[in-house]
Order: C-alpha cells, then structure tokens, then sequence
C-alpha cells in the first residue's frame, strides 16, 4: 500500500450530494453530512493533512473548513492538478503521496495522476473508470470518511485511531 501524506477532497458531489440549493433571496444552501468530519480528525490523529480543492468559490465551504481546521482550501480553482502539484511541492512530496476522492469532470487531471484515487458510489461511470477504489457510499452520505476508513483500515491504523480517540 502507498504511503500517502495527504488527503485532497473534492467537495460537491463528495461532501455533499452535488445539489445547489437556492431560496427565494438568492442565498445558496449545501447540506454537509457530519461524518465526513471523523475521516478529518481520524487523519489528523496520525499527522495526515487534509486539503479541499473545489471548483466552487463559496464562503459556506470556508466556513466548513475552517470549522474542520482543514489547513488547506483552494477554492474556485479550475486546473485542480496544478494546484495539487504546487501544494505537494510546499509540503515536499509526490503525487504518488497523495489520495484524492473527486466525483466529476474537474477531478479526472488529479484522479489519473494521484497515487490513490477514489469516487462516491453514484459518480459517472466513466469516473469510476478512472479510479483505484469506487467507495461504497454516495456523495453526501458521507463518502469522504468512507474513504479515509477504508485505506486506514488496509494499512492497518484504523483500530490505532479508533483507540486514540
């Protein structure tokens, strides 16, 4: 198994359903599931950083993450790859380090160049062409910790965290 160094997360379509929601005034609504936050502190608990990269420019997706204490979100961001690679140079290591779940066109760059690639269960099926682990949860349901519990599991630190916390 890689060693990954990093987590790098898409957010609509994984942390949430992919739906905008829009009232009578314009305001945008997300509805995030609170489980995602688990896979962010099981990550946490072993030095593993989290890093959001999103198409969307949203001050709801800065308030999550800033929530979360994620310490790395790029939002608005159209090339994903390049920011991924520019973080990986910050923080000194490879893509072949980094996993990365996305569900859409955006993510296909990074999904082909990360060393661990991964999709909600209701992303394209040419997405889930794409990638190394297809999680068995849909966007929204929390897929994001699905898949931090999942490689935690098969390295074999997932009981290590579960203890610690």
């Amino acid at each position: 198994m890689i060693n990954i160094k990093l987590f790098i997360t898409d957010i609509d379509g994984v942390w949430t359903d992919g739906g905008m929601y829009y009232d009578q005034t314009g305001n945008e609504w997300k509805k995030f599931n609170t489980a995602d936050s688990a896979g962010v502190l099981f990550l946490r608990q072993l030095g593993i950083p989290t890093a959001i990269i999103t198409g969307e420019d949203t001050e709801i997706v800065r308030r999550r993450a800033e929530k979360l204490k994620i310490p790395y979100l790029y939002q608005g961001i159209k090339d994903k790859l390049s920011v991924a690679q520019g973080l990986c140079e910050k923080l000194a290591i490879s893509l072949e380090n980094v996993a990365y779940i996305g569900d859409d066109i955006g993510d296909m760059l990074l999904l082909k160049q990360v060393g661990l690639s991964a999709c909600p269960q209701n992303a394209p099926d040419y997405i889930k062409a794409l990638v190394q682990w297809v999680i068995p949860v849909r966007g929204g349901d929390g897929a994001f910790r699905a898949f931090v519990e999942e490689y935690l599991e098969r390295v074999g630190k997932l009981e290590e965290v579960l203890k610690s916390i």
